[in-house]
């Protein structure tokens, strides 16, 4: 179903490019993008897995994203490259909590519908890879002072806990951003849907297998507002 959904998009915009293939190549519109959003997404397997230690407390489903990127429009035909980085912003190093935190590079290709300045209309797909860590505290307020300094079993048990995955990964996704008069730079919207190829099993903090990990898939769905600055006029 997931290969599916990515061929239907390929098709989709590489069908309404091959539309105006006879027509003249216009020039080259080189677009810098900035995306400040918010993603959602569940890691079941490490979840349920924490569930069994009361120690712990189990990892948020939201995260708020920043997206720094560019984007070249010729012909309505767009191709792009975007970093993108996100924390749940839920750590907190005196109680027991849990943070997540991920970072992922993409490239894009879709078609702009809307032809002219003022407004852009764009479905997208691509591929990426995306790298999660995920930071488990406990509360440590009853650890006596000394027993840190003497034993280091204790020093050890106060740190910590942190678990690693990484993905490949296929996208689909939309934007609509509008241009005011005399100005270079537009504000709009994207959505996009990012997926696994395969089910991963979470690593140790150096990246390294462990027995009996648990095993999950990225689904993740991310809203951003999106902001481009346009280099030069497109038409």
């Amino acid at each position: 179903m997931k290969i599916t959904l990515l061929a239907l998009f390929t098709v989709l915009s590489l069908g309404s490019f091959a539309q105006k293939k006879n027509k003249h190549w216009q020039k080259v519109t080189m677009l810098s993008t900035v995306n400040a959003g918010i993603s959602f997404q569940k890691f079941d397997g490490l979840n349920n897995r924490i569930a069994a230690f009361p120690q712990y407390k189990q990892l948020r489903d939201y995260m708020g994203t920043l997206t720094l990127g560019s984007m070249m429009v010729k012909n309505n035909f767009i191709s792009g490259l975007s970093l993108t980085g996100g924390s749940s912003f839920s750590g907190d190093r005196d109680k027991k909590s849990s943070a997540l935190q991920f970072i992922a590079g993409q490239f894009n290709i879709g078609y702009d519908f809307i032809p002219g300045d003022k407004l852009m209309l764009f479905p997208l797909v691509g591929v990426g890879f995306e790298g999660y860590q995920a930071k488990f505290y406990k509360d440590n307020s009853g650890v006596d002072f000394d027993d840190v300094l003497n034993f280091p079993g204790v020093q050890n048990s106060v740190r910590p806990v942190k678990f690693t995955n990484k993905f490949a990964t296929y996208n689909l996704g939309f934007g609509f951003t509008v241009r005011p008069d005399k100005c270079k730079g537009s504000i709009g919207i994207q959505a996009a849907y990012t997926g696994s190829f395969k089910d991963k099993s979470w690593k140790s903090s150096d990246y390294q297998e462990l027995a009996n990990a648990p095993v999950d898939k990225l689904s993740r769905f991310q809203v951003s507002l999106l902001f481009t600055g346009m280099q030069n006029n497109r038409r």
